[in-house]
């Protein structure tokens, strides 16, 4: 039991002794109890803060054998490589992009994917009957790249407002077309 005693009156030597005052005593037992209580009400209640994550819808697994044709002019591919790089060709195949060397290069400055996105969009054109742009953006990652790089270029989808975009896997001639930028 905690208690605070306070000496009362007692006289020293050559002094004249004073009535004897009672020594207080205070339990301090119930505060710190109460103490202890309000921290775990208040440990107990508060809301932690809750992680922020990104919404990705995708698709269900159930295998279909449905594709969707899409003209070439209508997509614009961007592959992402190495030290925050993005190589993109638009409006042909990636073997005529290889062929015709029509790979070139950005980057995610001010300047560099969100306009170059927007530009694209503007010069393929909206579709009034479906009331969307007709771009569709095929988002590829390099071996070479970052998640972060795939944040980045989710984060740009949402900012430029595209609603249509793939996440799809590198193939063999788009691995040689970038592996020519990333070595030299």
């Amino acid at each position: 039991m905690a208690e605070i005693a306070d000496d009362g009156g007692g006289g020293k030597k050559g002094k004249k002794k004073g009535g004897k005052k009672n020594s207080t005593k205070v339990d301090m037992t119930p505060m710190v109890d109460l103490g202890f209580l309000l921290i775990t009400f208040f440990m107990l209640t508060t809301t932690m803060s809750k992680p922020k994550t990104m919404e990705l819808n995708m698709p269900d697994k159930t295998i279909t054998d449905e594709q969707q044709d899409v003209k070439a002019s209508q997509t614009m591919t961007v592959i992402m490589g190495k030290d925050d790089q993005i190589y993109w060709f638009s409006g042909v195949t990636a073997k005529e992009a290889q062929e015709k060397d029509l790979l070139q290069k950005t980057d995610f400055s001010a300047d560099g994917i969100r306009k170059l996105i927007l530009d694209e969009t503007k010069k393929i054109g909206y579709d009034q009957e479906k009331k969307l742009y007709k771009i569709i953006i095929v988002i590829k990652a390099a071996e070479t790249a970052k998640y972060k790089n795939m944040v980045d270029i989710l984060d740009e989808m949402h900012i430029t407002g595209s609603k249509r975009y793939a996440i799809v896997g590198l193939d063999d001639t788009e691995k040689e077309l970038i592996k020519k930028y990333e070595d030299g």
